[in-house]
């Protein structure tokens, strides 16, 4: 065989093992597993918040609210304020049909009337006894008049003196049955006991109105706010009482204001675990807003209160939606393989937990770790959640 035949059966040979080189290349490019998209984020440094937060909503109440009623039940004559209504303290909201006690206040003021003048009768008819006495007692002692006499004219004074005394008592009495129409009348009527907002009213002019009997709970006329003063009322979870102290800082956030918060400080904490059926027990809280930066608040709004344990500025973080069981993330490396790895917690919340050591700021790390076929040793790219968007 010549050495051009040599030479061209080499070169058809090489080019067949390259030929199928490149067969082989190309299916097992076509047939590997396709890379898992997956969100990402990178590890920063910033500031990290050990917070709690209440279990349920809680709700935006008034430091002063009473429910007012009357003390007896009667029909409505007048109702002298709305709903809406701004009062002061001490104005008469509503009355209740009177007449026949105001009837009651005329008569006995008639007979302290009638008392005080039965005092100056009496206590009249008394002086002059009381001279008469002390005349014969002057005679006696000059032997003008008898022994008898005299004892007759003093037995005279103080009856006429008990008289007088006794017309006073009657006075008085008189004084005192003004006193409990005056009460009876107050029983009527309704006061504001401190200057604030009618939130409801429940009944009209000409209604009966009757109050609440023992045991038995029946709505009141008028309920009275004070929207000076306001706080909120959050349940926290009883595992979480022994670590909330009064003056501790706090976010506020309201259903009606989304997407803000507000300071705040806490200012009571419940003394008593609250037991609600089908519900887990709670500590109630109460916070109010700072003032420089309160929002303007109505009673009942809804809110959920952020305690603030702790706080750590400047840290490596990682996003708290990034760990798995066990203190672990899963890491892309640079071939974009993922790589999992145990790190060492510190303070964390929702959003970020401080990382103290297992991977450093710039590293990469998976948040969506529950899709499937995220784990140890797969390629991954970036979901279009982890790409910025351009600016």
């Amino acid at each position: 065989m010549t050495r051009a035949k040599l030479s061209s059966i080499s070169g058809r040979l090489i080019l067949a093992v390259v030929i199928v080189g490149l067969l082989a290349a190309g299916w097992w490019w076509t047939a590997r597993p396709k890379p898992i998209p997956v969100v990402f984020k990178t590890v920063d440094r910033g500031k990290v918040e050990s917070t709690i937060s209440n279990t349920r909503a809680g709700t935006v109440e008034s430091c002063q609210r009473a429910k007012l009623a009357t003390s007896m039940g009667g029909r409505i004559e007048q109702l002298l304020v709305r709903e809406g209504d701004h009062v002061k303290k001490g104005q008469l909201l509503m009355k209740l049909w009177n007449d026949d006690q105001v009837a009651q206040n005329a008569l006995a003021k008639a007979q302290v009337d009638t008392a005080q003048k039965r005092i100056v009768e009496a206590c009249t008819v008394a002086a002059n006894a009381e001279r008469e006495a002390r005349r014969e007692d002057s005679l006696r002692a000059q032997n003008f008049v008898s022994k008898s006499r005299y004892e007759s004219a003093r037995s005279e004074a103080d009856a006429r003196q008990a008289g007088c005394e006794a017309a006073k008592a009657d006075a008085a009495r008189a004084q005192a049955q003004v006193k409990v129409t005056h009460v009876e009348q107050d029983r009527t009527v309704l006061y504001a006991p401190f200057s604030g907002t009618i939130a409801k009213i429940v009944g009209e002019v000409g209604e009966y109105s009757t109050p609440s009997p023992p045991g038995i709970l029946t709505q009141p006329v008028i309920d009275l706010i004070d929207e000076s003063c306001l706080y909120v009322k959050a349940p926290m979870d009883e595992a979480d009482a022994p670590k909330i102290r009064e003056g501790q800082v706090v976010r506020i956030s309201f259903d009606a204001m989304p997407k803000k918060s507000f300071p705040g400080h806490v200012k009571r904490v419940s003394p008593y675990v609250s037991a609600v059926e089908k519900q887990s027990r709670t500590v109630d809280i109460e916070a109010t807003l700072d003032a420089a930066t309160a929002p303007q608040l109505l009673v009942g709004y809804s809110a959920d209160v952020e305690v603030i344990l702790s706080v750590r500025d400047n840290v490596v973080r990682v996003p708290t939606s990034a760990l798995l069981e066990g203190g672990r993330v899963l890491l892309v490396r640079r071939d974009g393989t993922l790589e999992e790895r145990k790190i060492k917690a510190g303070v964390a919340n929702w959003e970020f937990t401080e990382v103290l050591e297992g991977i450093a700021a710039g590293d990469r790390v998976v948040t969506s770790i529950e899709r499937e076929g995220v784990k140890p040793g797969v390629r991954v790219v970036a979901d279009e959640a982890s790409i910025p968007a351009k600016k």
